[in-house]
């Protein structure tokens, strides 16, 4: 029986074109900054996302830690969604490693945080107070049905932190997936921002690796930090060489994995018992609720797994598929199959 994970486009498997450039991947000590292939990569990223340097971390979470460190001292505040992954999903990082306080407000249904609730959450000059340092955006944003933020929003929260003297740092762990579904050139998902990060794996299928952009004085402070919590590398190249053909090859498919999920949630849409939001789907991502009273949510995950189908619970009677290379239109039509039949079968 085939099985059609869509837990997560992290799932994702590097393809051949992929294997043969880590095997052949020319390398050297990264520490000492002598791996030729990530060093490439870095120029790459650096170039595509209009920044003047770049740093290859392990991982996205690594990666906004980094950047988290490297704008606030200890007591400093960062201004975040409620829903964003640096607050739920990255073990309080910045305050267990950093001593950072997180100034949490509401996410909108499209990702976005009003610009009036960023505003009010900007702490004043007062003694009693944690200084307001950064603000976090997050693109796509996961929690919120994979939403991608718009040039036009970002430019607003950067106008605004700039008045205040506040810094901007960009989770754009699947930036690309908002450049293509916005249809922009990625340069203007990130003309506004201090920093961001941006994952090689996910859609790109790279095995392993994020990339942190900034300034070179930046990029010089993040180095240091990146020591500090062990993400310091080797012969990296054998990560660099993937993550090179992942931004070369791997980009514009994107477009396959959003179809797919539109083809997917509409399907969704026509069974019984099934609810989703067909004006929140807008890339890879699709949240969809589960509102029959049977079969139960520990059965209903049960039931698909017997039919070769993974997906992700998130909460009481919601469920998260995400769409991303290996992934076929024939496997989301089995997969509306199984749905239809375990609905059915209640």
């Amino acid at each position: 029986m085939k099985i059609i994970d869509l837990r997560s486009d992290t799932v994702t498997l590097p393809t051949q074109t992929m294997k043969d450039a880590l095997y052949h991947a020319e390398l050297g000590d990264d520490v000492f900054g002598e791996d030729p292939s990530t060093n490439r990569l870095q120029e790459i990223a650096s170039e595509l996302m209009g920044k003047e340097a770049s740093l290859l971390v392990p991982s996205g979470t690594m990666g906004n830690l980094i950047c988290t460190l490297t704008h606030c001292a200890r007591g400093e505040e960062v201004i975040l969604g409620n829903m964003s992954h640096m607050f739920l999903y990255e073990a309080g990082g910045m305050s267990a490693l950093g001593g950072i306080q997180p100034h949490i407000i509401p996410n909108q249904l499209d990702g976005t945080m009003s610009l009036e609730d960023i505003e009010a959450a900007i702490r004043g000059d007062n003694i009693h107070f944690p200084r307001t340092r950064l603000i976090c955006l997050e693109n796509t944003h996961n929690r919120c049905n994979g939403s991608p933020l718009t040039p036009e929003y970002i430019d607003s929260v950067a106008a605004l932190a700039r008045r205040y003297g506040l810094l901007v740092h960009l989770d754009g762990a699947r930036i690309f997936n908002a450049a293509v579904a916005l249809r922009v050139n990625i340069k203007e998902l990130t003309r506004g921002v201090d920093s961001l990060i941006f994952c090689l794996s996910k859609g790109l299928s790279a095995p392993v690796g994020s990339m942190v952009c900034g300034s070179r004085e930046f990029i010089a402070e993040a180095l240091r930090i990146r020591k500090v919590l062990g993400g310091g590398m080797r012969q990296s190249g054998v990560i660099a060489a993937a993550g090179i053909i992942a931004l070369e090859q791997m980009v514009d498919r994107l477009a396959e994995d959003h179809a797919n999920a539109r083809r997917l949630a509409e399907g969704i849409a026509r069974i019984p018992g099934l609810s989703i939001d067909l004006a929140g789907v807008k890339t890879n991502i699709i949240y969809f609720d589960l509102v029959s009273d049977q079969p139960t949510n520990d059965e209903f995950v049960i039931r698909l797994g017997q039919k070769g189908i993974k997906l992700l619970p998130t909460g009481s009677s919601r469920f998260r598929m995400v769409t991303h290379h290996g992934i076929s239109t024939e496997d989301i039509d089995a997969t509306l199959v199984a749905l239809t039949e375990v609905m059915e079968e209640t």
